[in-house]
């Protein structure tokens, strides 16, 4: 038993982003020049995948920028370059959603600069959360994410899971 836990432990520190994304939702402060500021545990769940930088794009579905891990933009364009070229709807949605996409690194002080046009776009103000989900993440205005939230109640979060999840074991 001992020995298992030792190489669970060793696993996570050799490949402490071995996930590409974090976990988790994050409280985070944007400065007045549009730098985000990034948590140290937002951070440390990252580890080298902070050094590859991100691409960020207007978010497909609600007002927030999504935020992608180099390796799952990539993944993401993979899958877009599988589609025909030569099919004006996949033309289409390629161009659609890349429009808006621009690679950001964080500065020396591990803070990310957000385009002023996304911040004026999205309507980011000071206090800013990011949130994780499968694949890439989340930056919202706090507000616009709170109410966000309420907007799935408890029964129709339920029926959703058992909808979306009730054929899988965990």
């Amino acid at each position: 038993m001992e020995n298992c836990g030792k190489k669970c432990s060793n696993f996570t520190t050799l490949n402490r982003n071995f996930l590409n994304y974090p976990i988790g939702e994050y409280q985070c402060k944007l400065d007045a020049k549009g730098r985000l500021m990034i948590s140290a545990d937002f951070q440390e769940q990252l580890g080298d995948l902070l050094d590859q930088g991100f691409v960020i794009r207007p978010g497909l579905f609600s007002k927030c920028i999504e935020l992608y891990t180099m390796n799952d933009w990539m993944e993401t364009q993979r899958k877009l370059k599988g589609l025909s070229q030569f099919v004006k709807t996949n033309v289409d949605l390629m161009r659609k959603y890349n429009a808006g996409a621009r690679m950001v690194k964080l500065d020396g002080s591990k803070r990310l600069q957000v385009p002023k046009q996304l911040i004026d776009e999205i309507g980011l103000n000071k206090d800013v959360v990011i949130n994780s989900l499968p694949g890439y993440m989340e930056i919202w205005d706090k507000d616009l994410y709170r109410a966000q939230l309420t907007q799935l109640d408890q029964e129709s979060l339920e029926k959703l899971l058992e909808e979306k999840l009730g054929g899988f074991n965990l």
